[in-house]
Order: C-alpha cells, then sequence, then structure tokens
C-alpha cells in the first residue's frame, strides 16, 4: 500500500473578523471568532488523505484542550495519528488570524511545533523509511527537516518540501529533495543572484538545470508552473467564487503527495492538484473546503 508521511505544523487557528485593525491603546469589537484546525502540516496532510491518501501524520502538540481536539480532528480525517507527540512543557501551536475585508494578518505562536527537533525525528525514522512519499514544510525547525530528508533519501523515498514559510536555509536542500513547490515569491528567494534578472520562465528553466530538484511553482490565479522535457508547462487556474484563498496551497501540496505516491504522472499529478487548489477556495477556513476524491472527479472532464 502506498503511504504518505507528513512532517509539520499542527496549530489551532483562530480566526477574529473584523472591518479594521485597531490602533495601539484602541479597543475595537470583531464580528465573529472562529475555531480551525490548522499549520500547514496538519492542512497538507487532511488535503492528502480526502484524495485517497494513506498518510501518516508527524509533529507535535502540546498537552492541553487544543493538541486533544486536534488529534481527534486529525483521527476523523482518517489520518494515522499514533506518532503524534504531546510536549509537557509547551501549549499546542496556535495561529491567531485577524481576517480583514479584502486582506488578513497572521501571528503565530509555534508552541510544540518548536520542539519538533533531530530526535524526534530519528525516533520516527521507520516510518518515514516506509513510506511512499514525504512531505514537509517550513513551520518546524529546518534541522528536523534536513534530517527527515536524509533519512527518506536513503531509504530512496521521494520527497517533497513545499519552503514556507521561506527560509535562507532551504537553500541546502536545493539538491537533497526530489520535489520542491514555492509560490512565485518564494520561487525569487530560492534563486542564485546571478539569475534573478532572468525573466519569469528563463529563470525556472535555468534553475531546474542547476539543481537536481524538480521545481514546481504556484502563481495563485496564474496557475502553476513546472519544467518538463526542457521547456516550462503552466496548468491554469479554473475559475471560482472565490471566498477564501487560505490553504490552497496546502491542499494543492497534499493532492500532489498522494496523486504521486500512486505512481500518476506529474502533470496529471499537477492537474488534479491545481483544480483540488482553486476548489478549496470557494468556502471558508484553510481545511473546510478542501476536496474529496469524489468531488475532484466530478471536475475531471470539465
Amino acid at each position: 500500500m502506498t503511504q504518505v508521511v507528513v512532517l509539520g505544523s499542527l496549530n489551532m487557528d483562530l480566526v477574529t473578523t473584523v472591518d479594521r485593525l485597531p490602533q495601539i491603546g484602541e479597543t475595537i469589537f470583531a464580528k465573529r471568532l472562529d475555531y480551525f484546525i490548522g499549520g500547514k502540516g496538519a492542512n497538507q496532510a487532511v488535503a492528502a488523505s480526502r484524495v485517497g491518501g494513506n498518510v501518516t501524520m508527524l509533529g507535535k502538540v502540546g498537552k492541553d484542550t487544543f493538541g486533544e481536539r486536534i488529534i481527534r480532528h486529525l483521527q476523523q480525517e482518517t489520518l494515522e495519528v499514533a506518532a503524534i507527540a504531546a510536549e509537557d512543557q509547551q501549549s499546542t501551536g496556535i495561529a491567531n488570524v485577524f481576517k480583514l475585508p479584502k486582506d488578513n494578518c497572521i501571528m503565530v505562536v509555534p508552541g510544540a511545533n518548536a520542539c519538533v527537533d533531530e530526535a524526534y525525528v530519528k525516533q520516527n525514522a521507520a516510518t518515514i523509511e516506509t513510506a511512499t512519499v514525504l512531505l514537509m514544510q517550513l513551520e518546524t525547525p529546518i534541522e528536523a527537516v534536513k534530517k527527515a530528508v536524509s533519512i527518506a533519501k536513503a531509504a530512496g523515498v521521494t520527497t517533497i518540501l513545499n519552503p514556507a514559510p521561506f527560509s535562507e536555509e532551504v537553500k541546502e536542500l536545493l539538491t537533497e529533495v526530489e520535489y520542491i513547490t514555492p509560490n512565485e515569491l518564494e520561487f525569487q528567494g530560492l534563486l542564485p543572484n546571478d539569475l534573478k534578472a532572468l525573466s519569469f520562465e528563463a529563470a525556472m528553466l535555468e534553475f531546474s538545470t542547476r539543481f537536481q530538484t524538480r521545481l514546481i511553482v504556484t502563481r495563485g490565479s496564474k496557475g502553476v508552473s513546472f519544467v518538463e522535457n526542457g521547456k516550462v508547462v503552466t496548468i491554469p487556474t479554473r475559475k471560482a467564487k472565490v471566498v477564501d484563498t487560505t490553504g490552497a496551497g496546502d491542499t494543492l501540496n497534499g493532492i500532489l503527495a498522494t496523486q504521486l505516491s500512486k505512481g500518476e504522472t506529474l502533470e496529471t499529478a499537477i492537474e488534479l492538484a491545481t483544480k483540488g487548489a482553486t476548489l478549496s477556495t470557494t468556502k471558508f477556513g484553510a481545511q473546510t473546503g478542501m476536496p474529496t476524491l469524489n468531488e475532484l472527479e466530478k471536475l475531471k472532464n470539465l
């Protein structure tokens, strides 16, 4: 059986809807407060599971109510959660999201996510070694990510790294991971200085020649671009009534991981992942709109 292992963050998202942000010293009333299970790791794991992935989640929560709630939720999503560790001395990670009429801003308290270290990864080496695909992000310490990549590479496991939030240290992994999935801004951060003045497509081609990793760039409304047979291929984004873009990138990464674990071609995997990411924007909340395989099947021929 194919297996997707996700190493990453687990958060409780506290989403406060407001008309505007308060000034220093000012108190204002908010419209509503919503609680969502989040963290890029949890989001991507849920997305992978909903489209048929056999998913194991690796990460940490605090020994608190939010941690218990996250684990129960992931179990209901049919994820394997036995390896998620609960930290005594840390709270579960929190993302305070302030949702404004046309944008949002976020403050993250890493909490137990910051305790995902090399020792924890080593404890779960057998889980990584028996995976088909290992999917990672950067909301947990990068040293743990590096260790996981090393274990996976030695075992012949396919690795996907979503370099978000961006860190300069990720450049050390460009010759180690098989797939890297930045957005356009993160892609610019990954580029060596001598490539920054090139056009987007020229930079993609040169980057793909210089580094061993397969490059997949998410471009919002422009679609998703990757290099195939020396050419840049772009899968367009479907039109949709956008309600909330939170989690669209996580949806894409999760679906991509599941499709690659099933042996699909990269183009086929990206096509389905792009449709899923678009569909996810039609509902409020990162995981709320993540599609099931049945929902995506209905869109295949559209």
